[in-house]
């Protein structure tokens, strides 16, 4: 009777030990979830072992029974060490996934027996590489490789289309304006130099103004009304032997000083009112449209795989001079610029191809960079060019090992000449090519650049 008792009193004792088991584990499934409510069954029931075999009776004397108990001692620690981690909590994209997999979902009424390995279980170690961090280096050259890399198709059909658009304005001139000693043109831009390209948005359409030197002279920019270096005028010269009409040109002088204001307003009537567009662009397989209100001389041009724009620009070229039919905003109509930008491309390249260099690398990294970003767009183009061409006198070390060391030291120089407002051109230190830029937009330049210099990663990320 006393052991009767006594194993009665045991019973109740596992079926209450039992019930707040299986009370703990309902509620693992609602917090811990599914994976960890097995963690936590499998190691519950190893640890009701451990106590069920302190609680029954020993068999004091019985070395087979003390070993069998020993045995399954560690067969219940190596169950409980080999118990896996629940993975991390995820979240789930569709709400009405199961949780779990109909493979894994338990049957009712099925035995399910757990079995022990007899050799504890050992999970593979899986060592995590710690995250790389990428040098500066490796950014920018990262940086050119995805970022600035045009596609081929446009890189092709681009140009194809600028040339063939380039023949029908060639032919249309010879036509029209026979008597206009135009040369032949051609084309110009980054596209073609690969210097400073994002897409093939921009083609640049030179058209020659062939002058007589005889009969035209060059006012130096010192001279002028705006008393700027790089604005030149063009004077008719000797009127008394040789009277107008002598030069086709005659017809756009104002106040003896050959006018570009009048040779673009001639021009943009012809390209608006007197090509017939729709049937080029048909024939090219393009939409073809002039760009009206634009002072410039503009194309907009459409087609399947790209769209770019074609700008016009009559340029003069006298006294190893390149002047270009772009005056500035204002009254003055007879001013033409001066454009160093063949010269630029030819020098980069030259000093690249003396010391296998990455000048262009630079050159097109920072040009991208400026051109996408908000406060730097006006600095790409000549101003970075020039300042690499002066920094090229000083750093003699330019190889693509150096690429990032260079491109540091490119935007140390850039505050610099923004912090004393003016960048003077390599070609002629008399021009300040800073000069039409306002005080506000120096100062947020600066303040970019400034914060740029400790973190130069900030000018890679999207804007």
């Amino acid at each position: 009777m006393a052991e009767f008792t006594r194993q009665r009193g045991k019973r109740q004792e596992d079926g209450g030990l039992g019930n707040v088991l299986d009370l703990l584990l309902a509620n693992a499934r609602l917090v811990l979830g599914v994976s960890g409510a097995v963690v936590l069954a499998i190691a519950t029931l190893a640890v009701k072992r451990l106590i069920d075999r302190a609680t029954s009776p020993r068999d004091e004397g019985d070395p087979k029974a003390e070993q069998k108990t020993l045995e399954e001692s560690w067969q219940d620690l190596a169950l409980i060490k080999a118990t896996p981690k629940p993975p991390k909590k995820q979240r789930r994209e569709d709400l009405s996934e199961p949780l779990l997999s109909p493979a894994r979902l338990p049957v009712p009424g099925e035995a399910h027996e757990l079995r022990v390995c007899s050799a504890p279980l050992e999970t593979p170690r899986v060592e995590s590489s710690p995250p790389r961090c990428l040098t500066l280096q490796e950014k920018l050259l990262s940086h050119y490789s995805s970022r600035l890399a045009v596609p081929e198709v446009q890189t092709s059909l681009a140009p194809q289309l600028a040339r063939s658009i380039c023949a029908q304005l060639q032919n249309f001139l010879r036509s029209k304006c026979p008597e206009l000693p135009f040369g032949s043109l051609f084309l110009s831009g980054p596209l073609l130099d690969g210097l400073g390209v994002l897409a093939a948005d921009r083609v640049h359409l030179m058209l020659p103004v062939v002058l007589d030197a005889a009969l035209w002279s060059l006012i130096p920019g010192e001279d002028t009304v705006v008393r700027n270096p790089q604005y030149w005028m063009i004077k008719r010269t000797d009127l008394e032997y040789f009277p107008r009409g002598r030069s086709p040109w005659d017809r756009f002088i104002v106040g003896r000083y050959l006018s570009s204001n009048m040779l673009n307003e001639s021009l943009h009537k012809m390209l608006v009112a007197s090509i017939n567009w729709p049937a080029i662009g048909s024939l090219l397989g393009s939409i073809i449209h002039p760009v009206v209100a634009s002072q410039e001389l503009k194309l907009e041009v459409k087609h399947d795989q790209v769209e770019f724009s074609i700008t016009l620009f009559p340029v003069v070229e006298m006294e190893d001079k390149v002047l270009l039919a772009a005056p500035p905003e204002g009254l003055v109509e007879n001013l033409w610029l001066e454009s160093f930008y063949r010269a630029e491309v030819s020098k980069v390249k030259e000093l690249d191809a003396g010391d296998s260099g990455a000048r262009q690398h630079c050159l097109r990294i920072l040009n991208g960079i400026c051109k996408s970003h908000p406060a730097l767009h006006k600095l790409s183009g000549s101003p970075l060019t020039h300042v690499i061409l002066h920094l090229s006198a000083s750093s003699l070390d330019w190889a693509e090992e150096s690429l990032a060391d260079r491109f540091q030291q490119v935007l140390e120089e850039l505050l610099v000449y923004l912090e004393k407002g003016v960048l003077p051109s390599y070609f002629n230190h008399k021009i300040n090519l800073f000069c039409e830029l306002l005080e506000e937009e120096i100062d947020e330049m600066g303040f970019t650049l400034y914060r740029a210099i400790s973190e130069p990663e900030l000018l890679l990320k999207e804007k």
